[in-house]
Order: structure tokens, then C-alpha cells, then sequence
């Protein structure tokens, strides 16, 4: 049953992190709810890191989801803890940029403690 929950959670991890990496190419104002301040959302060169950001995002979450798919639960956990850098490194980015705090723990800090729990349940099922 918890393995269960865990797969479908992992799903909807996989579909956010798409979500996400395909509104940057058509909302890249929403970059600045990363918590970087004055990020420049406006200016062309940062327009185009975002894209870089917004491929490797639709990647990240493809690569879960054919995991979801052809693999097992254990492989799943597996790559979803490893995935759990992800929002760790964006945590620090964000802590050394002297971004908002509510950012640094309330978005990065709180998706990797969901991700690392999910990957949890998915190892010990």
C-alpha cells in the first residue's frame, strides 16, 4: 500500500519537475520565485541559462517517470534519492545568494525532505 503511495508521489514529482522546466520557456518571470534576489528575468542571457535549466528539468523528470514505467521500486527509490541533490544544491544556491529563507526552507529545504521520504518508502518496500 505505502509503496503504492510512494510510486504515485514519485509520478507527480516526475510531472512537476516537467512542469516546471517547460514554464520557464513560457513564463521565465517565474524564475524569480526561485529565491535568488534581482534575478533578471527580463535580461536576454539569462533567458537563455533558464532554458538550459528548462531542458535539464524536462529531462530530471522524464528520467523518473521511464524509471516509474520499465524499472522496479527499489530503482525508482534509488534515483529519486539521488534526484534529492537537486533541490539540496538549489537550497544552497539560494542561501548563498541571501535569498529569502521561507525560499531556502520552505521550497528547496521542504522538496527535498518530501523526495528523500518518498525514496524511503520506495527502498523499504
Amino acid at each position: 500500500m505505502l509503496s503504492n503511495i510512494a510510486t504515485v508521489l514519485a509520478g507527480l514529482i516526475g510531472a512537476a519537475v516537467i512542469f516546471m522546466g517547460t514554464s520557464s520557456f513560457w513564463a521565465p518571470q517565474g524564475a524569480g520565485g526561485f529565491g535568488i534576489p534581482d534575478t533578471p528575468t527580463e535580461d536576454r542571457a539569462f533567458q537563455a541559462w533558464l532554458s538550459v535549466k528548462g531542458v535539464r528539468d524536462i529531462a530530471s523528470g522524464l528520467f523518473i517517470l521511464i524509471v516509474l514505467i520499465g524499472g522496479t521500486t527499489h530503482l525508482l527509490g534509488w534515483i529519486l534519492l539521488a534526484a534529492t541533490v537537486i533541490p539540496v544544491g538549489d537550497a544552497v544556491i539560494v542561501l548563498r545568494s541571501n535569498g529569502p529563507k521561507a525560499a531556502v526552507y520552505g521550497i528547496h529545504g521542504a522538496t527535498a525532505a518530501v523526495m528523500l521520504a518518498i525514496s524511503a518508502l520506495l527502498l523499504i518496500a
